[in-house]
C-alpha cells in the first residue's frame, strides 16, 4: 500500500518524539523497525469495520502496573466515539477494575487454558488485536519482567488468544519483553532484557507505552476530523486506576505515575502531538 509523503513524514516525526527520552533504549530497537509504523498501525485501525480487541495488564506483585491500561482506555474511548467495535481483553486483577466501566472480556490465568481462550475468541471474534504493554513469551516459555524474574503464574497467556484468533495483530513495548517483541527479539538480545519471541504483524515502540496509543490517536483525528487527543484525560484515568490498586512497574507503588514519570509527562507528549496534528492539518489544507 502506498502512502501520503506528508503523512510518513508525520509519522515518522512522531516515532522519533516518543523515544526521545530513550529510557530503555527504545532508540535502538528503532532501527530495526521499518519507518512509518504508526501510519501503518493506525490505517489498519481505520480500516477495520468489525470487532477490535484491545490486550493490556502488565502483572507487577500481586497487581497491576499503570503502564498499558491508560493508553488502552484512551484508545478504547477514542474508537468508541468513532462507532467501531471495540473490547478489552485482560485477566485479573485488571478485569476486576475495569469490567463494570468498560466493555470486557476476562482470560483466565496460567498454562493450559486454551479452551477457555478458544472459548472466549469464539465470542469476541475478532478481526483486530492491538496489544499493549502485555508480557510476551520468552524462547523458554516464561514470561519475565524488566528484571528478569519469572512471572508466568501472575499471566493470562494472551499470546495463545493471538494464536487461536488468527487475525491481524499490533503491538505495543517500551523494553523488549512485550508481546510483539519477537519480531525484533535477535536484534535486542544485547539489551538487558529477557526479550519476548511472540510476534505481531505491526509493532510499535515508545518510551512509555501509553504514550504510542496517543501516536494512534493523532492519526484517526486527523483523518476523522476531531481533536481526538483533548478528549484524554490522564490524571482521571491514572487515579481511576490508583484507586483499583495499580502501581507503577518500576518503582513498584500505588503513586500518579507511569513507569516512574509523573503522569503530566504523559500530557506534555499529548500537548507536543496536538502541534504536529495541526501543523500536519493546515500545511495539508
Amino acid at each position: 500500500m502506498k502512502y501520503d509523503e506528508c503523512e510518513l513524514q508525520l509519522s515518522q516525526t512522531i516515532e522519533s518524539l516518543l523515544v526521545q527520552r530513550n529510557l530503555r533504549q527504545m532508540q535502538f530497537a528503532q532501527r530495526f523497525l521499518t519507518p512509518g509504523y504508526y501510519l501503518r498501525a493506525a490505517k489498519r485501525i481505520e480500516q477495520c469495520q468489525g470487532n477490535i480487541v484491545i490486550a493490556t495488564g502488565f502483572p507487577v506483585s500481586d497487581t497491576f502496573e499503570t503502564d498499558g491500561p491508560i493508553g488502552a482506555l484512551a484508545l478504547y474511548t477514542c474508537l468508541f466515539a468513532l462507532g467501531k467495535n471495540v473490547i478489552l481483553v485482560c485477566g485479573n486483577p485488571l478485569y476486576q477494575a475495569l469490567h463494570q466501566r468498560y466493555q470486557c472480556a476476562q482470560i483466565p490465568l496460567g498454562k493450559g487454558r486454551e479452551k477457555q481462550i478458544q472459548g472466549v475468541v469464539d465470542t469476541l471474534q475478532p478481526e483486530l488485536i492491538i496489544a499493549i504493554e502485555r508480557p510476551g513469551l520468552t524462547a523458554d516459555n516464561t514470561y519475565r519482567n524488566m528484571r528478569g524474574e519469572d512471572i508466568s503464574h501472575r499471566c493470562a497467556r494472551f499470546d495463545d488468544f493471538i494464536a487461536l484468533a488468527d487475525c491481524p495483530t499490533i503491538a505495543i513495548g517500551d523494553g523488549g519483553n512485550e508481546i510483539g517483541m519477537g519480531n525484533i527479539a535477535e536484534h535486542i538480545a544485547t539489551l538487558d532484557i529477557i526479550p519476548s519471541v511472540t510476534k505481531c504483524d505491526e509493532l510499535l515502540i515508545a518510551d512509555v507505552s501509553n504514550w504510542a496509543a496517543y501516536g494512534l490517536i493523532t492519526f484517526l483525528g486527523i483523518w476523522y476530523q476531531q481533536d481526538l487527543l483533548a478528549e484524554i484525560d490522564i490524571e482521571a484515568t491514572i487515579s481511576f486506576l490508583s484507586a483499583n490498586g495499580s502501581v507503577d512497574g518500576v518503582t513498584r507503588k500505588n503513586q500518579l505515575t507511569e513507569d516512574s514519570l509523573c503522569f503530566s509527562a504523559g500530557v506534555d507528549i499529548i500537548k507536543q502531538l496536538q502541534v504536529l496534528s495541526e501543523s500536519h492539518t493546515s500545511s495539508a489544507n
